[in-house]
């Protein structure tokens, strides 16, 4: 991107860019406050050079690289709330789960993620093997899927069952959620917006949150940015759909992995 490019058009870029960023940030650090920490100072950055958009393949793979190189250089969540993940990330190998978010959660090619992260493909390549290894096998327990579409929710018991998971059932309304997870507190929920009756996917999370105390949540939606607005708490694990089997691998198995530490609940 040229660094012609008017200042209020950038602006705008950016502030489209922005939910996604902080999905990222806050998946990658495992806290909502932390995360948004990060963010905030990617932003920072951008007042004081907006050089870092000349040459790029494009302003998100920007973006992302500026972010990324201010995680590495200050190597540790800003806020005090992460450290208890802040431990767990220590036993991994660095830079995996990096570039598994890049790759499953936003969508980077895997040239564009060795642009961010300043390296050679192979090495991505290599990283996002070890990466998906290494959550995969990190803890297993039980989930409870909300989700109304018969064959979608299928798809995904299908999926966390072959990662080692149980499935204490799978509701189509929130007050079936509530009842499932009354008779099985799950280790993990899973749910839609939108359900069958009209009911809130979020709505019943809350439900259960509130019954059952902390739980991680990863939302499924076709809109995110109704959930990435800033305004409140939001889902550190966020999918997009149409989802991949590989975006929901990864997003389960890092929210089990922060399990203990993850702030990722709604109100």
């Amino acid at each position: 991107m040229s660094s012609e490019v008017p200042h209020k058009h950038l602006s705008l870029i950016v502030a489209d860019l922005l939910p996604f960023l902080r999905r990222y940030a806050r998946a990658l650090t495992g806290s909502q406050k932390s995360g948004d920490r990060y963010a905030a100072m990617t932003l920072e950055s951008l007042l004081i050079d907006r050089s870092i958009f000349e040459g790029a393949s494009s302003p998100k793979v920007a973006l992302f690289g500026a972010f990324h190189r201010i995680w590495t250089s200050l190597g540790a969540p800003v806020q005090s709330d992460a450290q208890p993940a802040l431990s767990h990330l220590e036993n991994l190998t660095a830079n995996t789960r990096e570039a598994l978010l890049l790759h499953t959660v936003e969508d980077f090619v895997v040239s564009e993620i060795a642009d961010i992260m300043d390296t050679d493909q192979d090495e991505i390549e290599h990283l996002l093997a070890v990466a998906l290894a290494e959550m995969e096998k990190s803890i297993t327990g039980s989930i409870l899927i909300i989700e109304d579409e018969a064959i979608i929710a299928l798809h995904i018991k299908q999926i966390v069952t072959e990662l080692g998971h149980k499935v204490t059932g799978v509701a189509r309304k929130r007050t079936e959620a509530v009842t499932l997870a009354q008779a099985t507190r799950p280790s993990l929920i899973l749910s839609d917006i939108q359900l069958a009756d009209g009911s809130s996917g979020v709505d019943a999370v809350n439900d259960i949150l509130v019954a059952h105390g902390d739980i991680p949540v990863i939302f499924i939606t076709a809109f995110p940015e109704k959930l990435l607005t800033g305004e409140r708490p939001e889902p550190a694990f966020l999918i997009t759909k149409p989802f991949t089997e590989e975006q929901v691998r990864s997003a389960v198995s890092q929210a089990m992995f922060f399990a203990s530490s993850a702030e990722i609940t709604v109100d």
